[in-house]
């Protein structure tokens, strides 16, 4: 099977080419309707930079510039991103068709591009009318069409290299593996790092791929130390929001990679553990950013939230990297 980094970087190279779609779609409709191009970029760089106190040095006109080709960086990024997610995926065994994959890839990057701008009252999209949504869909469903395309071209030789020797095929999932990965899927949308922490410290002597790169003593030492740099820098108020693209994807990356690897290293299936992962991801980062509101709400400070979930995370990740 793929390995997940691989998988990773062949995805990035589709998100990569799906978002030359996605561009040259938008350019296309602005060169037939006559219609300006969207200011919603560098207004979202603009309201993110204002929420980190980050300033965007420059005169005014010059720091303009600076947020369109922010704004721009930023749009791709996003598409580079979930284009990499998805072929971490195809690579612990999510494969769709193209009439199921391609819809939802682009549905995944437009909410990742819109969702940030709904959070900051940027806009409304229920007071879309038929021709925004339509300029917003379009270049998007483009986007999945070129990025699953270009995706499955480049696992294809894989795929069927498993097809034609189907020996030694890797165990259903379980219950119990399921609920690990959940776990684990969990701890990555609070801290992003634990799980691979985890996995690096429980790892045994024999494991192979991922995981026993991860239980080296260079791959537990960087997991170790990248897992001590997010447990210090997420409660500093300049970091920006998890739920934000920048900070979602990595999170949902690193939930799918580590549950296949899990899966695989146990010799089950990874697909299956991969999805439900990616799903608890979403769940703790959402989950966790509202409830550590709540705290703030409370106690005048997110600090007691934030270490609690510290806590929660460590011990999720730690018990979903067990064995299934």
């Amino acid at each position: 099977m793929t390995s997940l980094v691989t998988g990773f970087l062949r995805g990035t190279a589709a998100g990569a080419a799906g978002t030359t779609a996605l561009n040259v779609t938008t350019q296309a409709d602005m060169a037939l309707r006559a219609r300006p191009a969207s200011g919603m970029p560098t207004a979202t760089v603009s309201a993110l930079a204002e929420q980190a106190d980050v300033a965007i040095p420059g005169a005014r006109r010059e720091r303009q510039h600076r947020l369109e080709g922010l704004g721009g960086l930023a749009g791709t990024a996003t598409g580079v991103a979930v284009g990499g997610l998805a072929g971490a995926l195809r690579s612990a065994g999510v494969r769709l068709p193209a009439v199921i994959g391609a819809p939802l890839l682009g549905a995944a990057a437009m909410v990742a591009s819109d969702l940030p701008t709904a959070r900051l009252g940027l806009t409304d999209p229920r007071r879309w009318g038929s021709a925004d949504w339509a300029a917003d869909v379009v270049p998007h469903l483009a986007y999945g069409v070129a990025t699953h395309a270009t995706l499955a071209a480049t696992f294809r030789a894989d795929e069927r290299e498993r097809a034609e020797h189907p020996e030694g095929a890797p165990r259903s999932a379980t219950a119990g593996s399921l609920l690990r990965a959940a776990a684990l899927g969990a701890a990555n949308g609070a801290r992003s790092t634990f799980g691979s922490a985890a996995l690096a410290w429980r790892a045994r002597p024999g494991d192979r791929g991922a995981v026993g790169l991860l239980g080296s003593r260079v791959g537990r030492g960087g997991a170790t130390l990248a897992a001590l740099a997010e447990a210090s820098g997420d409660k500093h108020p300049a970091v920006p929001p998890r739920t934000a693209a920048p900070g979602l994807a990595p999170r949902l990356a690193l939930a799918a990679g580590g549950a296949g690897a899990a899966a695989r290293r146990d010799g089950r299936e990874g697909g299956p553990g991969a999805l439900v992962a990616t799903a608890a991801a979403v769940g703790a980062a959402f989950g966790g950013q509202r409830l550590r509101a709540i705290a703030a709400d409370r106690f005048g400070s997110d600090l007691p939230g934030a270490f609690a979930e510290d806590a929660l995370a460590a011990g999720l990740a730690w018990w979903g990297a067990g064995r299934s």
